[in-house]
């Protein structure tokens, strides 16, 4: 092989110097990207556990239409179970991974659905689940970092995933 013109061949690649300088930024670049992602993924858990409620009414609402059978939708801590009301049997459970990463706060734990769709019995306003962060990370809507979402139930059985701190009028606002 024959040389670079104008370089020994000792002259190629990296001095230690350059080394401990690159790796010496790249620690840094980590130290300070560690906080943010920490953040992004407690509002993914928050999502993931707002997501599997609100795919857990939606199934039990399907079903009863479906089915034309009034369908139970069960909230236990993070995790709910859809069954027709009065069978013992479960048609579907669900145990997120989010488990101890989320809070749910439901104004119900027990939703039943008719067979047209339609909340029973009907509730005198709409049914809520609050998903907080249990790590400690204050919502949005507290000043902290943390997207803390809610799903909604109306009487007439729609189903919808908003954020409390969303401005009103926004898509994605509650009111």
């Amino acid at each position: 092989m024959k040389p670079v013109k104008g370089f020994k061949p000792s002259e190629h690649g990296f001095s230690m110097i350059e080394l401990c300088i690159a790796l010496v930024v790249l620690g840094i670049m980590i130290a300070v990207a560690i906080p943010s992602m920490r953040t992004w993924l407690q509002n993914s858990q928050l999502r993931t556990t707002a997501e599997s409620i609100q795919n857990g009414l939606q199934l039990a609402r399907s079903d009863a239409v479906r089915r034309n059978l009034f369908m139970t939708f069960a909230l236990n801590g993070v995790g709910w179970t859809v069954q027709a009301a009065g069978d013992a049997n479960v048609t579907q459970a669900s145990w997120p991974e989010s488990i101890g990463q989320s809070n749910v706060a439901a104004s119900q734990n027990v939703v039943v659905f008719t067979g047209v769709g339609w909340v029973s019995p009907i509730p005198a306003t709409d049914i809520t689940f609050d998903i907080t962060n249990s790590n400690g990370g204050a919502c949005v809507a507290a000043g902290g970092p943390m997207r803390c979402l809610r799903v909604t139930v109306s009487a007439g059985g729609q189903i919808r995933m908003c954020d409390p701190a969303a401005a009103t009028g926004a898509a994605a606002a509650c009111s």
